[in-house]
């Protein structure tokens, strides 16, 4: 349809007459429409020429009550914009003409309010137009308007101020050219623009024109876009009873509310908007999350510059600043924003429950004033809105609901349907670590204090196996906690760690009186294991702490034959070796006599140490039915005696155990340990015995012979005798220490009623026969070696404690020692003790005869001239004379050459020693003193070297003096021989050649 030229259908001529004689009497009234103009042209409207077109349109639609519709053309530098609806009228003209003096103040549901939008188009066009097909049109030309500007003198200066610019839509003109309206449309807009800056702008509004436009202005269902013969569309369907609109196949939701404003929140606001006194506020957010391209801002209706950082699109009838760009503030804009987050929160709650609602919460975030505000007001509301899907509900409050960091599997068992275990329990898919989910008040609780809670429940044991099912692949430090049903049907504990999971040949129903955890069956899973419960066979489950408490509470028990047999079952199936668990031997078992007795004290009626034992020990008789339910085997394993006991233990600290800090149960075990300590030495640590192990119960044995014998003949009691003990210490070393049971048989008559250390073996070191017996026949070598039988004088002397016994026996009058053994006796104790406690007796020479006299009479020889003078005299005598300072000191008594004065009596003459005697004697002095009779002390003596020189009667003391004085004291036969016979020296020497 084409418009066609008329005269003045709309009476713009009246219209620039009125304007142009307001602006002759008051050219300042010129000056505010031009300045006006420009403000709204180039900044409050300067880029919203396709939206304010689109709110035209939308408002002539609303007036005619049609569908709106809206066609967007875009020919080289022209813009035409064609819609449905009302004709333009004079009014519309008028108001048009008018700056903020709307002609819509009146039509309910109009989106423009203040008569300032149409000034978008001066900043693109200088020659805008209006055409309507049956009213007509109207045009505005900024060329045009200069011409009558410039006809009136009062506006010459300001209009040459103005460089020639007027306020263009001011003065309408009569349409003087044809406009055609498309067919189906009632109205075209027609905007020749300014020039190609002003084109590229338009082109960027049409490519951004999406579907906030229509969800702005509801009144339109299409808008037509075509650029250059490029032509796209954008539709709407609303369906008002769901709160959805399709625009171009994606849905949008969107919660809305309106109403009448009281009159205090217009208080400050512009007349024009007081006439209006309504409100209004729409959500909407896409089903695909995704805003398209929707400018983030707040829509007023159209796009303000208000940021709003949410995934919604929000149309309010916020206040706008002059600007018409910024809210305004104030009670209107405060009322708004609670009204905005109240339709939020309804939007929300009318979501599908999915995971995108949490993308819908607003963060902590803000892009501005307003959308903080808006943000605290939604925040505020949220906790309290049933948004969230849970267990056992339809839709809970953010605060009645629970989110669980946990597997998915997991959380779903949790669920449970119409009987959930954590009511409000969001769905697994829902993203736990969502910051959304703290927003809105939602209880978050990690995997451990989940599981910390399911202790309260009560579930079958059945369903526990499903749960520890979802939970394979969790951390195992977030399940330490978590709940496992027992055995016993009754009892729910926290933590696997330290249960039992019954294996193959374990009955747990059987074990009930031993007080053990057993994982119920149905509720066994390999995660238990994993967390620390024990996989338990026979021999596991006698390591459990609870069988030893049971095992030692045995005799307080109510029922002790329902403990044994429990006990002993998995004695049994466990194939436990005797010895091997010593704890058992607690445990309380019925004897022959009817009492109750520790197994560890009680024999087998077989057993060999009935007769062996004294009679008042301490031990029973194993009951009949007892060995004949359990058999020997088993009994003996659990502790019940057959043969001697064996104790171990490892670690044992010898220091602990001789002060008695802990004990073995064994006699004299403090003196053993102080024997090891001896043996190995003081150490700056504490030496430790890794493994220990003992023969118990030995002082308490009558029979000796047969005892010793089944000690030697017992593998595992022999082991205990003839093995010694390792003793570390702490530089890593390892020192071998005597057994504690060899110990204790050394130290008491258990060999033939005598201690075996007194025995040495026969004919291996003749030093020892007559101190020691033979040792008697019937127990091998390496037995005897254990018990401590001699072997060698220098083994006696390198134990602890073994010079001082071979001291005793020394002196011992019962003892015979022959005088070719004495000497090197004496010289052996010299040569290896340090120190001894003086003895009362000791065998001694006196006059060439072996005696036993007492200590306080004997003298230590130290110098073989001194014998004519210590005629009766005992006499201690070395092998050799450097030992007797050293065995004097040992034993306490005087040297007999400190006893003796050895005053040489006669006169001598010095001679020289002749020289063939140092073929034997390299080192004799060179001179001697010859006596024909040699005094000392009253007594004649053939030699004497008191005074450091050689004083002799002939060869034989000259021999003698010279191999003394040499330290030659061997060499003294062959020194008397060349004297008496110079010529035999080659003989002699040749001899010695011999020897050597």
């Amino acid at each position: 349809m084409t418009s066609t030229v008329n005269d003045d259908p709309f009476g713009t001529g009246e219209i620039r007459d009125r304007v142009l004689r307001a602006w002759a009497q008051s050219p300042a009234r010129f000056r505010e429409d031009a300045n006006a103009e420009e403000d709204f042209a180039l900044g409050g409207y300067r880029d919203r020429v396709v939206v304010e077109l689109a709110q035209n349109a939308a408002d002539a639609a609303v007036r005619a009550g049609v569908p709106g519709r809206l066609r967007l053309t875009l020919r080289g530098a022209v813009l035409t914009a064609a819609n449905t609806g009302s004709p333009l009228d004079a009014a519309g003209v008028e108001a048009l003409s008018t700056l903020r003096a709307s002609a819509k103040r009146d039509d309910e549901g109009a989106a423009g309010r203040f008569g300032v939008g149409f000034s978008a188009v001066v900043a693109v066009s200088d020659r805008p137009a209006i055409v309507s097909a049956r009213t007509g049109g109207v045009e505005w030309s900024a060329a045009r308007a200069r011409l009558l500007a410039a006809r009136t003198p009062a506006l010459l200066e300001e209009l040459e101020r103005r460089g020639g610019h007027v306020p263009l839509l001011r003065l309408p003109f009569p349409l003087d050219e044809a406009v055609d309206v498309p067919d189906g449309f009632d109205t075209v807009v027609r905007l020749p623009l300014r020039d190609d800056e002003a084109a590229g702008r338009v082109r960027e509004q049409l490519r951004q024109a999406g579907p906030a436009l229509l969800l702005a202005l509801p009144a339109l269902t299409s808008v037509e876009i075509d650029v250059d013969g490029e032509t796209r569309t954008l539709t709407a369907e609303h369906d008002e009873a769901a709160g959805t609109v399709v625009i171009d196949g994606t849905r949008w939701r969107t919660a809305e509310d309106h109403g009448v404003l009281r009159p205090d929140l217009l208080a400050d606001r512009p007349t024009e908007e007081r006439a209006r006194p309504v409100w209004q506020v729409r959500w909407a957010v896409p089903d695909t999350g995704d805003l398209a391209g929707t400018p983030a801002v707040v829509h007023a209706p159209t796009p303000s510059d208000e940021r709003l950082d949410l995934p919604a699109l929000l149309i309010a009838s916020f206040p706008l600043a002059p600007d018409r760009r910024h809210v305004a503030p104030g009670p209107l804009t405060d009322f708004l924003v609670e009204r905005a987050a109240d339709a939020y929160a309804r939007l929300l709650r009318a979501l599908p429950t999915s995971t995108r609602l949490l993308d819908l919460v607003p963060g902590p975030v803000a892009a501005g004033e307003l959308d903080a505000r808006i943000r605290r007001a939604v925040l505020d509301r949220l906790p309290e809105v049933p948004l969230l899907p849970a267990a056992g509900a339809e839709r809970v409050r953010g605060r009645d609901a629970v989110a669980v960091d946990g597997p998915a599997a997991f959380v779903e068992l949790l669920d449970g349907g119409d009987d959930p275990v954590v009511p409000g329990l969001l769905p697994p898919a829902w993203p736990v670590r969502h910051a959304a989910l703290g927003a809105l008040g939602v209880r978050r609780l990690d995997l451990a204090d989940v599981i910390d809670e399911l202790a309260a429940l009560d579930r079958e044991p059945a369903w526990w196996r499903g749960l520890y099912e979802t939970l394979t692949g969790a951390p195992a430090d977030a399940l330490g906690a978590l709940p496992v049903p027992l055995a016993d049907g009754d009892r729910l504990v926290r933590g696997p760690r330290g249960l039992l999971v019954a294996a193959d040949g374990v009955d747990p129903a059987r074990l009930g009186a031993l007080g053990l955890r057993f994982v119920h069956p149905d509720a066994v899973h390999p995660l238990l294991p994993r967390l620390g419960a024990v996989e338990a066979g026979p021999r596991a489950v006698l390591a459990d702490p609870a069988v030893r408490a049971a095992v030692e509470g045995s005799f307080d028990a109510d029922d002790p034959d329902e403990i044994a047999e429990a006990v002993l079952g998995l004695v049994r199936a466990a194939g436990i070796e005797p010895g091997e668990e010593p704890w058992l031997a607690e445990l309380a078992l019925p004897g022959a006599d009817g009492d109750l007795y520790p197994a560890g004290e009680l024999l087998l009626p077989d057993s060999p140490l009935r007769d062996l034992i004294a009679a008042d020990a301490p031990f029973g008789v194993a009951d009949a039915e007892l060995v004949e339910r359990w058999g020997a085997g088993v009994l003996a394993a659990a502790g019940v005696l057959e043969v001697f006991a064996v104790a171990r233990a490892e670690d044992v600290e010898p220091a602990a155990l001789a002060d008695g800090d802990v004990s073995l149960h064994l006699d004299d075990e403090d003196r053993w340990a102080d024997d090891v300590l001896a043996r190995v030495g003081d150490q700056e640590l504490p030496p430790l015995l890794p493994e220990f192990q003992a023969v118990r119960d030995l002082e308490l044995v009558d029979g000796w012979d047969a005892a010793l014998r089944l000690l030697a003949g017992r593998p595992a009691l022999r082991a205990a005798v003839v093995e010694p003990a390792h003793v570390t210490l702490h530089d890593g070393r390892r020192v071998a220490v005597p057994s504690y049971t060899a110990w204790w048989l050394r130290r008491h008559p258990v060999l033939n009623g005598r201690r075996p250390t007194e025995f040495h073996f026969p004919g291996e070191d003749d030093l020892l026969a007559g101190l020691y017996d033979p040792a008697p026949a019937g127990l091998d070598r390496p037995f005897l070696l254990a018990l401590g039988v001699r072997t060698s004088l220098a083994d006696l002397l390198a134990e602890p404690g073994g010079a001082q016994e071979l001291l005793d026996r020394m002196g011992d009058p019962a003892r015979t020692v022959p005088r070719q053994r004495l000497g090197r006796l004496w010289t052996a104790v010299a040569d290896n003790a340090s120190a001894l406690e003086p003895p009362e007796r000791v065998r001694a020479v006196v006059d060439g005869e072996v005696e036993v006299v007492d200590a306080a009479d004997a003298l230590v020889l130290d110098r073989p001239d001194l014998l004519p003078l210590l005629r009766g005299q005992p006499l201690v005598i070395a092998s050799h004379g450097d030992a007797a300072e050293h065995l004097a000191e040992l034993l306490d008594l005087p040297l007999a050459g400190e006893e003796i004065e050895g005053v040489v009596r006669t006169d001598g003459e010095k001679r020289p020693v002749p020289a063939v005697v140092r073929a034997v004697l390299p080192d004799a002095p060179g001179t001697y003193i010859a006596h024909d009779r040699l005094v000392v002390d009253g007594v004649s003596v053939p030699w004497w070297c008191g005074d450091g020189q050689a004083h002799a009667t002939g060869p034989w003391g000259l021999a003698r003096a010279l191999a003394w004085l040499s330290g030659r004291w061997e060499a003294r036969l062959p020194a008397e021989a060349v004297l008496r016979d110079p010529g035999a020296l080659p003989t002699l020497l040749a001899e010695n050649d011999l020897e050597s």
